[in-house]
């Protein structure tokens, strides 16, 4: 047996968690399905599967994030994870036009 490894009977490390990066989280859920639903909305096909490849990697991050939070809680790697997505949906939004 490990140090690391729980004990039997003995209460696992509680989930740190954060308000702030809740909402953030939220909002971020939000501005994906808008912004999915704007994408969605684009008639040209080639157009829209170029968004849609843009777009993929910033759904990721949150998909990631909200994952990560939702077993360890408020984390140094669920901050690096939302600034990931912040840097890339500020980045998708300067390039492309919706």
């Amino acid at each position: 047996m490990s140090l690391t490894e729980p004990v039997e009977g003995m209460p696992k490390k509680r989930r740190k968690l954060n308000k702030e990066m809740e909402a953030e989280m939220a909002a971020a859920k939000r501005k994906i399905e808008l912004v999915g639903a704007l994408i969605n909305d684009i008639r040209d096909e080639d157009i829209q599967g170029e968004y849609l490849g843009a777009f993929t990697q910033i759904r990721s991050a949150v998909v990631n994030l909200i994952a990560k939070y939702t077993t360890d809680g408020f984390c140094e790697e669920t901050e690096g994870l939302l600034a990931l997505y912040k840097g890339l949906i500020q980045q998708f939004e300067e390039e492309y036009e919706l």
